[in-house]
């Protein structure tokens, strides 16, 4: 039964214990039992049954327990067989630290009634640990001038081990200064020495390090180790001694203030205040005093002056280096002064012309310029040159004097500065390189004539325009500069005299602006050309031209015009129906014109008033009249028809024309002449106007009969083409005096028509003849009428 911790039943119980501790019965024997540290928990340690003479039964019974004097569970008691089992590993060197024995007392405690046991447990030492040192690395400082035989003691090592685990020896790796010794302190343990057998010597050897070892006695046996250092101390028992004997050093003569010219560094074997090192000049003139300067410590020898190499080719300069014990060394620093090309070549501008004109000839001179090198030798030998891809070139002429000339033509449009880059490179090593740079302009010369941005212009105005009306604008560049680029537009005079060019244009000579003078009119004049020019302000003066069109715009304003009939006659014009005809009975066709262009002039027709509505209709497209129905008795013989004919302009024109047909029985009918021709026979006449009559009476019956004899003669020779139904149409062109005079209007081309009867079928036909051009015959076309063609067009 393990024994807790803490708690306060245990704690009763120990007062318990020792209140009854007087009155109870203990045993007088005292058990003893051993056991090794760390060994595992649950090892077997004794049986207490066995040891006190009770049965097992009795120790649950009685309450037994074990307890230790430090109230801690080392062991613990099985009530079930009476066994001690090691209740937790035990540690030797934790529990007696070095006390040898180490044993742990305690007591087996039985109640009902109470009685208790003595025991004690012996923990047993193991070699587990190993001895160490309590200072790792062990330093010790010992004066080159020691005697040999001189002791000096070490610490012992420690090893939590006791009896013959503990430390029992001590060792030293081999060396050639010291050598062990064991000593016996008073409570028993040993301790070592070092013993120096030869003498030190720190600039030979200035630290010794040595390996002190300890070892225990334990099987098998375990060791420590711990690193002596000896620092051998220094006497001044060496002088300073420099690196060389002589240091020869190049510096150049361009080098600046400051500059480094050598590091010299001395070493001393002696170490301390006995090496502490000091540099200086030994018995050196001023001169060198003033250019050189040297660091007491770094040794660093640095100008303090520029150098020269034409005054002073070289310099000798003796140094020491004298120590803490004044022990000195001395050494010889050999300056040589090397001659550098420390000097860049430099250019001098004698002349310079700029600008020069763009037309100056091959070979002028632009510029004279030297070239000096303070140098000597290669150093001031020099090469001039100049970029490539320039119109330029170098020319040089006696010792560094060169010429700078124009190679070829220059073009001041192309490029009108130049910046020439003059550069100059010695011979010398590193070679030194200057440039200059010289601007040259280039001066404009008029040598490029005016160019318009096209060589033909197109402008579009308006019919009936305002006067001075902007038409548009002429432009030109001038690629030269100032006065030379300035351009002057003018009107040149035109290849036709006729045309009246002043009248008509103007132009802004500044800014090439187009004005229209006067009110242009498509009918009159529908496109000119004419020839702007444009002229420089250089001397002499350039110039170009450039054509310019203008087209005239149509304006709807010319109203349409009637051919036929004519509406100015002095009476009437009548045109004669037959009662007979039939619907789509060609009656007669107005023929107009329009002076306009394009959609201006297309023409459409209308029946405006009419005698009889509905007796006559208008083709809306030719102006053609012709029946609409049927002629009755109840139609009047005087027709009056009023056609409309307007123009598709906008706003759109129109013009009316009067048509008085007369309807007949036949073409025998005598003619009856209108109301106004009545009136007019009523009126007395004079003489004259009988005369008149008469003559026209004479000559329209004489034409009449040469027409009836000529169709008389027609109708005998085509007597057998009468059941084919044609009429004989006289061959020829008739007069084209109805001809649109402005090759837009409606009728184009010349017309004719006959009208003839046919006997016999009854059948009236209208024969229509084609178009009559200047440059083709047209053939005949007969065109037969029935009812149906009256679907064919529109009647008002």
């Amino acid at each position: 039964m393990e024994l807790g911790k803490g708690n306060p039943q245990q704690i009763r119980q120990v007062l318990l214990f020792f209140v009854f501790l007087g009155g109870s019965l203990v045993s007088s024997e005292t058990w003893r039992y051993s056991v090794a540290e760390e060994t595992e928990i649950g090892f077997f340690i004794g049986n207490v049954v066995k040891d006190i003479g009770l049965g097992v039964e009795d120790l649950a019974a009685r309450g037994a327990r074990v307890i230790f004097d430090d109230y801690k569970p080392h062991l613990r008691l099985d009530l079930q067989t009476g066994n001690l089992l090691l209740n937790e590993q035990p540690d030797r060197e934790a529990l007696c630290d070095l006390t040898e024995p180490c044993i742990l007392h305690f007591q087996v405690l039985l109640e009902n009634p109470l009685q208790f046991f003595r025991a004690e447990l012996w923990v047993e030492d193991i070699n587990d640990h190993t001895p160490t040192f309590t200072d790792k690395h062990i330093l010790l400082k010992i004066s080159e001038s020691t005697a040999p035989g001189t002791s000096f003691q070490m610490d012992s090592a420690q090893d939590l081990d006791v009896g013959k685990n503990g430390v029992q020896n001590y060792t030293l790796n081999p060396n050639l200064h010291f050598h062990l010794k064991l000593q016996d302190s008073e409570d028993g343990r040993k301790y070592p020495e070092l013993l120096l057998d030869q003498p030190l010597d720190r600039e030979k050897e200035p630290e010794l390090r040595l390996t002190l070892t300890a070892l225990d006695g334990g099987s098998p046996p375990r060791s420590g180790t711990a690193l002596v250092c000896v620092l051998v101390l220094d006497i001044n028992d060496n002088a300073p001694q420099f690196e060389r004997s002589v240091y020869e050093v190049p510096i150049p003569e361009n080098s600046p203030l400051d500059f480094l010219v050598v590091r010299v560094s001395a070493t001393d074997l002696d170490t301390g205040i006995n090496g502490e090192l000091s540099y200086s000049f030994s018995h050196v003139s001023r001169d060198i005093q003033k250019t050189f300067e040297i660091h007491p410590i770094s040794g660093e020898v640095r100008l303090k002056a520029f150098l020269d190499f034409e005054l002073v080719q070289s310099y000798t300069i003796n140094i020491q280096a004298i120590d803490g014990g004044s022990l000195s060394g001395k050494s010889v620093i050999l300056v040589r002064v090397v001659d550098v090309n420390d000097n860049p070549p430099v250019v001098v501008v004698t002349s310079l012309t700029s600008p020069i004109p763009e037309n100056s000839s091959p070979e002028m001179v632009v510029a004279v310029f030297s070239l000096r090198d303070q140098d000597s030798g290669d150093n001031g030998r020099m090469v001039c040159s100049i970029q490539d891809n320039i119109p330029f070139l170098l020319k040089p002429n006696f010792k560094n004097f060169y010429t700078l000339e124009t190679e070829s033509p220059l073009d001041r449009e192309n490029k009108a500065e130049y910046i020439i880059t003059i550069t100059v490179t010695d011979m010398g090593t590193p070679r030194l390189k200057t440039e200059h740079n010289i601007t040259v302009l280039v001066s404009d010369v008029n040598d490029n004539a005016p160019a318009f941005t096209q060589t033909s212009y197109t402008l579009w105005v308006r019919e009936n325009n305002s006067p001075a009306l902007h038409i548009g604008s002429v432009s030109a560049t001038d690629t030269d500069a100032g006065a030379n680029a300035q351009v002057t537009y003018s009107l040149l005079p035109p290849p036709d005299p006729i045309v009246p060019l002043a009248s008509l244009v103007s132009i802004n000579p500044d800014n090439g602006h187009l004005f229209a003078l006067t009110s242009l009119d498509y009918e009159a004049l529908r496109a000119f050309e004419f020839h702007v020019g444009a002229t420089d302000r250089g001397s002499p003066a350039l110039s170009s031209q450039a054509l310019v069109r203008v087209l005239v715009a149509d304006a709807n304003d010319n109203a349409p015009f009637v051919l036929y009939p004519l509406q100015n006659a002095s009476a009437p014009c009548t045109e004669l129906v037959p009662r007979a005809a039939e619907p789509g009975y060609l009656v007669t066709k107005v023929v107009a014109v329009d002076g306009d262009a394009g959609q201006n002039a297309w023409l459409s027709y209308q029946l405006l008033k009419a005698t009889e509505p509905g007796l006559f209709g208008v083709w809306a497209h030719n102006g053609e009249v012709r029946t609409a129905r049927l002629l009755s008795e109840r139609d009047a013989p005087k027709q009056r028809l009023v056609v409309l004919v307007k123009d598709n302009g906008e706003p759109p024109l129109s013009a009316s024309v009067t048509l008085h047909v007369l309807l007949v029985d036949g073409f025998s009918q005598p003619y009856l002449p209108p109301p106004e021709a009545e009136a007019a026979a009523a009126a007395p006449a004079d003489p004259l106007t009988v005369y008149l009559v008469v003559a026209l009476a004479s000559v329209s019956s004489l034409f009449l009969f040469s027409v009836l004899v000529f169709v008389a003669v027609r109708l005998c020779r085509r007597g057998g083409a009468g059941s084919a139904g044609r009429c004989p149409v006289p061959e020829g062109h008739f007069p084209g005096h109805l001809v649109d005079v402005s090759g837009t209007g409606t009728l184009s081309q010349s017309y004719q028509y006959e009208v003839c009867l046919t006997g016999g079928t009854g059948t009236r036909e209208f024969k229509v003849l084609k178009s009559v051009a200047s440059n083709h015959r047209g053939s005949m076309i007969n065109v037969e009428e029935n009812s149906d063609f009256l679907n064919g067009f529109g009647f008002n």
